[in-house]
């Protein structure tokens, strides 16, 4: 088997990554395993104040370079990204457990996520408005906000990094990044990287900073004053505890909370699609995305052709060493989330609910310690209080419906608000679940799964999903702020609305 150890220390070295940075109490274990591959250094709350500082100090510099000069620093990062695709998806795989393909997939998402920064960088438009005096122009700016604390989990460890700092950079801020302390290896590769293009472009040497820790170190962000935007990415027991502080000092939050996600399938389906898309939705990252697929929500005149299809591809799923070309499904993250599953599928037992096919722990030769799950589908009889909560796991609960307006009403019956689909060959419906009154998510599909979204366009949920919104369209927005001008050159002093004040 594969040395492991020195496959993560090669590629960090490709990437940049100093021995020295390789050193400390906190270890680095890989889901593959179980095992320790390295340690790193673990920082607490005064080495994060002082990344702060000098990240605010970096940003007081960057805010006035023009914005197509911050888009060169980004290109240049897209361009460093792609010459190293191969030793960041390793680290992905290592440290997340994701199979080769999706390991390379987010490692491009990162490039494109760059290529869109870069064209962003010429686009930060204001408006300019009529205003109702005359000699008068009414316009508005954007500008820089400041430093943009990032705080990131383990399934999408450095993807999300991207959606955050290439936009940063282009508005003008600078950023310090909280890793998962499950993934740090990636954080250090991907921030070597960034370096190298802030080195190559004259940059400020501190605009982009990474500190590795546990609580304390998240608690700095979200407290200090001198970061306006903290976009925290995690469960929504965590967002329950940043929103609130961040408020409470009056700065901004973008968050992307749980994801509960559901697909209706309706009597036109096509049912060998609506197969596919589900099977990679629902049990691809060994269910560990946000936007996995975890409810599927079936008209009663086709739930049993549909779960025998869906029975006879799980029970083929190759699941493994994601070293392994032929693996579909990876490990779980740690034994917490396989104890965690099960607890899920006790409970939907007790809640009558029937397991078809998987649950159970598949032995991977040379990884004892790994936690390899088999792909779960649980048909309920009702959507009960396990099937509202996000178990972070490959478990598909099925429900039946009989109205169109019955499968929405249970589509919305969740606190979560990520992403949705519906499988449908009626318009009618399709235009329906896309409608005001149909799926309340953040991300509504037509005859496509729940997970995979495109970076053109921004992602995050509502409800319990927390209201962010990131990557593409106009995400930038919340990474600048906003100021209406009002210029005169009528070379009097006309007030608004008429008001006479002599």
């Amino acid at each position: 088997m594969i040395d492991l150890h020195e496959s993560a220390r090669n590629a960090l070295k490709a990437c940049g990554v100093a021995d020295a940075a390789l050193t400390g109490p906190l270890p680095v274990r890989t889901p593959l395993t179980g095992e320790e591959l390295l340690s790193v250094h673990e920082a607490d709350a005064a080495e994060t104040a002082a990344a702060i500082a000098a990240a605010h100090a970096a940003y007081l510099e960057w805010r006035v370079v023009p914005a197509p000069v911050r888009g060169a620093l980004v290109k240049t990062l897209g361009r460093l990204i792609g010459e190293h695709k191969d030793e960041l998806a390793t680290l992905v795989t290592l440290e997340a457990g994701k199979i080769r393909s999706e390991a390379l997939g987010e490692v491009q998402e990162m490039i494109d996520v760059c290529d869109f920064a870069v064209g962003l960088s010429r686009q930060l438009y204001g408006r300019t408005m009529p205003s109702e005096r005359p000699g008068h122009r009414l316009m508005e700016t954007w500008h820089p906000l400041g430093v943009v604390g990032v705080i990131s989990a383990f399934n999408f460890p450095v993807a999300v990094w991207s959606w955050n700092t290439a936009v940063a950079l282009v508005c003008g801020d600078a950023v310090v990044w909280k890793p998962s302390e499950k993934t740090p290896l990636t954080a250090l590769a991907c921030s070597a990287l960034l370096d190298r293009a802030i080195a190559e472009h004259s940059a400020p040497a501190d605009l982009h900073r990474v500190v590795i820790g546990a609580r304390e170190v998240g608690e700095a962000l979200v407290d200090s004053p001198l970061v306006p935007l903290v976009s925290a990415t995690g469960s929504t027991r965590m967002g329950r505890e940043v929103g609130p502080r961040v408020a409470a000092r009056f700065g901004r939050s973008l968050l992307e909370l749980g994801g509960n996600n559901a697909a209706v399938v309706t009597p036109s389906a096509d049912l060998d699609l609506t197969t596919r898309a589900v099977v990679f939705a629902a049990a691809g990252t060994a269910g560990q995305r946000c936007t996995t697929l975890r409810r599927l929500i079936v008209h009663s005149s086709v739930v049993d052709e549909l779960l025998g299809k869906l029975t006879s591809a799980y029970g083929k799923l190759p699941i493994g060493s994601p070293l392994d070309g032929d693996t579909l499904v990876g490990p779980l993250v740690d034994a917490a989330a396989y104890s965690a599953m099960n607890s899920a599928l006790d409970a939907a037992r007790a809640d009558g609910g029937e397991v078809l096919v998987g649950g159970g722990r598949r032995q991977v030769a040379g990884a004892e310690g790994g936690y390899y799950a088999e792909p779960a589908i649980v048909r309920m009889p009702a959507q009960t209080d396990v099937v509202r909560t996000e178990t972070f796991a490959p478990i598909l609960y099925v429900l039946t419906y009989e109205t169109f307006d019955e499968a929405i009403a249970l589509h919305n019956d969740v606190p979560q608000g990520l992403s949705s689909g519906v499988f449908t060959r009626d318009q009618q419906e399709a235009e329906r679940f896309l409608a005001a009154d149909g799926a309340d998510c953040g991300i509504v599909n037509v005859n496509i799964g729940t997970s995979g979204a495109e970076i053109g366009g921004a992602f995050g949920g509502e409800k319990e999903t927390g209201g962010g919104r990131e990557s593409g369209s106009d995400a930038w927005k919340a990474y600048m702020r906003r100021a209406t001008n009002t210029v005169n050159a009528s070379g009097q002093l006309l007030l608004a609305q008429d008001v006479s004040f002599v």
